[in-house]
């Protein structure tokens, strides 16, 4: 049985999109449920879209994803160069045997008369002129030096048919096929021959790849058909969209991988979530390492319906990802999110982590959650009204003093200490646990949400804070 090989081949031209990463993670899990090999391959034989840094990129953001390609560039293998641009006389080679195959032919037209054949709105398709040059006109002119490009020769009549995985038969007529260019007039290739050449050259198998491409892959096959060559077995992925009418996109500015990172994304999460975009497991199980993806992926759970970006869900897998950290693992990760709070150093980091690790589902949120502490100040009598609480500014003048001297007597100013004292002050008032906590967590934060109760809050202002903020939320209350 045949070795299944895959391949990732991104251009250079910037950031890692979502879409495109998950077309490298479904190659990537496929080529490894086979036991076979995952390929890297750089196309970038358009230098007007070529980024610079963007190669680094590529492979940045494979190898933090966790996606380890067994050939590459910067890896090397059996069939390189895996660089387009390093393998411009493989092309050369390859076009001219298709010209002698009859499935392409020289195009000498010039920039002039190929604007001649647009319409009023820009619309041109090339006439296949030069297909009926002689092959003494064509030697002619290639020994006078004449510019040319290599033209595909399709078919005017009968229909391009193929099986997809996906969305199964796919079928073109080739009157709606122009005669692309092949190479182009530096000797470089466009994607639609490069592409073909590479894939069969490095014995790839499987090729997956988005589903904008259905369409052109008649035309991939009629050059497969003309050398001879075995065709792969395709696979086309349905778009994800951002809504139900726009397709996630980094042109419109949609996040990257690298963007959600920065964010404070749980990067498993990330994997986690794009491997289900368009991915449904047998088992309907929604958080899996990757390890649990490369063991339950299957081309058989692959949908044809676009898939929308959740970002809600992202948010979720990400939160449940952090909970389940150790401590010393979320502590790595939050550190440079903390240090942009206003509350970093100011307070025992141990507690701040503790407090908000199962409160945070992005890591970009410590910040917000914890800025309160140095801004506290003048209270709303409203915030102490809680109607499920029963609570109001005329308990808390109540409860206040008298957390205040509990406070002052707890030795141990520890949360299960402090919670435990604060209850026993409710029953000595005669109130409900949640009217005290309810008061003393409104005076020591000033705010209606924070990420801990009364209790926590205390513990990690510390005693002497805690008993100044009481007294001045008193003081407060005593002016209403």
């Amino acid at each position: 049985m045949k070795e299944v090989r895959t391949r990732f081949a991104p251009s250079p031209t910037g950031y890692m999109h979502i879409g495109n990463l998950r077309t490298a993670l479904y190659g990537y899990l496929y080529a490894k449920k086979e036991g076979g090999k995952f390929i890297l391959r750089l196309e970038d034989t358009d230098a007007k879209r070529y980024v610079e840094d963007a190669v680094q990129i590529i492979y940045d953001t494979l190898r933090d994803a966790g996606i380890v390609y067994d050939e590459g560039p910067d890896v090397g293998g059996d069939f390189g160069p895996y660089v387009q641009s390093e393998r411009a006389a493989i092309y050369k080679k390859y076009a001219e045997e298709l010209v002698r195959l009859g499935g392409a032919y020289y195009c000498f037209c010039d920039k002039e008369r190929i604007e001649s054949l647009k319409d009023e709105n820009g619309v041109g398709r090339y006439d296949k002129h030069c297909l009926h040059l002689s092959e003494e006109e064509i030697a002619e002119k290639l020994a006078a030096g004449v510019p040319y490009v290599i033209r595909q020769n399709v078919p005017e009549e009968g229909t391009g048919s193929y099986e997809d995985l996906v969305y199964g038969k796919v079928s073109v007529d080739f009157k709606d096929i122009e005669d692309g260019i092949l190479l182009k007039s530096d000797g470089m290739p466009t994607y639609n021959f490069a592409n073909v050449v590479d894939d069969h050259l490095m014995g790839i198998t499987h090729v997956i790849r988005g589903s904008e491409y259905l369409s052109s892959t008649p035309k991939y096959n009629l050059m497969y058909d003309a050398f001879g060559w075995e065709r792969p077995v395709y696979i086309h992925l349905p778009p994800i969209m951002k809504n139900a009418h726009e397709k996630l996109s980094k042109r419109n500015g949609d996040a990257s991988y690298q963007d959600l990172v920065a964010k404070g994304y749980v990067k498993q999460a990330i994997v986690n979530y794009i491997a289900l975009l368009g991915w449904s497991p047998k088992s309907n199980t929604e958080k899996m390492t990757l390890k649990e993806l490369e063991e339950n992926f299957s081309l058989s759970g692959l949908n044809k319906s676009p898939a929308i970006f959740d970002e809600a869900k992202l948010r979720w897998l990400s939160g449940e990802y952090l909970k389940e950290m150790s401590e010393e693992e979320f502590a790595a990760l939050a550190m440079p999110f903390l240090k942009k709070s206003k509350a970093f150093g100011k307070y025992d980091t141990d507690k701040i982590f503790k407090i908000v690790k199962t409160r945070v589902d992005i890591l970009e949120e410590i910040p917000a959650k914890l800025d309160f502490l140095e801004e506290y100040g003048e209270i709303d009598p409203a915030l102490y009204f809680n109607k499920k609480m029963k609570s109001d500014a005329e308990i808390a003048k109540t409860v206040l003093p008298a957390a205040a001297e509990t406070l002052a007597g707890t030795e141990k100013f520890e949360n299960a200490a402090l919670y435990a004292a604060l209850v026993e002050l409710a029953a000595k008032l005669g109130m409900k646990n949640g009217q005290v906590l309810w008061c003393v967590r409104i005076a020591l934060t000033a705010r209606e949400n924070t990420p801990g109760g009364a209790s926590e809050m205390a513990e990690l202002l510390g005693k002497q804070r805690c008993l100044e903020r009481l007294a001045a939320a008193q003081r407060q209350l005593e002016r209403t």
